[in-house]
């Protein structure tokens, strides 16, 4: 082979070359946005994991467990708008989904409260998990330290745990732990951890005839909706420069509460949640992980929630 001819092969078996690594590059671009976009539909559609980091939702949930969340049961919620700093409405809508949520659900949603303690609004990775104890239309009550739903005639939650709140004085419990609840009219609000209710669940197109005490109540999910804080003058209620007699709201809402109900931040304390700040049902513990040994709780493993 002279000279002329090794420099042709030499160039052909690099252009063969250079086509064979651009062949597996793409092809290995297409296989990572393959596995990126599953792994995004899956999170986004079918299921997700969370780490419960406290003790509000015990005996069902404790520290550590990894909980999966199945989106397939109410569908799952896909964003609109990916800005999600204070003072920006969360947009989103949500996909097709098996059921509607059911009282006594173990849900994963957002915290109401993203920002500001007495203003709804959505923070991205502000995650709460707490069972649903009252659906869109019914009324909650609290009688003896026991949840009770109009429309649900089985037992809520925990029953030791109620048991045990019912059993404590109520001197003992206003020393020790957080005995007074919405609405915080003054230091003497008349509803407790042991007696509360019954409060109306908002529904959307539902109408409320407000006043001074249903306000304190129903005011932060207002001013949620019509972007306007309702205020209270002379014994009237206004929105804007209009006197507010009744509201009928846009949204629907659901009363959240912890199974450890002596030790859990919920609706009981913060109000109601909005529906688009649900993320999913919790359906089962993956796993769960001492954070102090960094051992594995195997009598956790794939535990069904109940």
């Amino acid at each position: 082979m002279n000279l002329k001819n090794r420099k042709y092969f030499n160039k052909r078996n690099f252009i063969k070359l250079l086509d064979k690594v651009t062949t597996i590059i793409i092809f290995t671009c297409l296989i990572s946005i393959f596995l990126f976009l599953s792994y995004a539909s899956l999170r986004a559609f079918i299921c997700d994991q969370f780490i419960v980091p406290t003790k509000s939702m015990e005996p069902t949930l404790i520290a550590g467990d990894r909980i999966l969340v199945n989106k397939l049961i109410f569908g799952g919620r896909i964003y609109k708008n990916f800005d999600f700093n204070k003072n920006i409405p969360l947009k989103s809508w949500r996909a097709w989904g098996i059921r509607e949520i059911h009282t006594n659900d173990v849900l994963v949603f957002n915290y109401p409260h993203g920002f500001l303690r007495n203003k709804i609004e959505f923070k991205i990775n502000y995650v709460y998990a707490k069972r649903c104890i009252g659906c869109p239309g019914d009324k909650v009550s609290i009688i003896g330290g026991f949840y009770k739903n109009n429309n649900y005639k089985e037992l809520i939650g925990d029953s030791l745990m109620q048991k045990r709140l019912m059993s404590i004085p109520d001197s003992l419990l206003i020393n020790q732990y957080n005995f007074y609840t919405i609405p915080y009219i003054n230091e003497n609000s008349p509803w407790t951890i042991k007696e509360f209710g019954p409060l109306y669940i908002p529904a959307s197109n539902s109408k409320i005839d407000l006043n001074t005490f249903n306000f304190y109540i129903y005011k932060n999910m207002i001013e949620y909706e019509t972007g306007e804080e309702p205020i209270i003058w002379d014994n009237k209620i206004y929105l804007g420069h209009e006197e507010l007699k009744s509201y009928t709201f846009k949204k629907n809402y659901y009363f959240m509460g912890g199974d450890n109900v002596l030790n859990s931040k919920d609706s009981r304390y913060i109000g109601l949640v909005p529906e688009e700040f649900i993320i999913g049902v919790a359906t089962k513990i993956s796993y769960n992980k001492d954070d102090k040994t960094q051992k594995i709780r195997w009598n956790r493993f794939f535990k069904t929630i109940k």
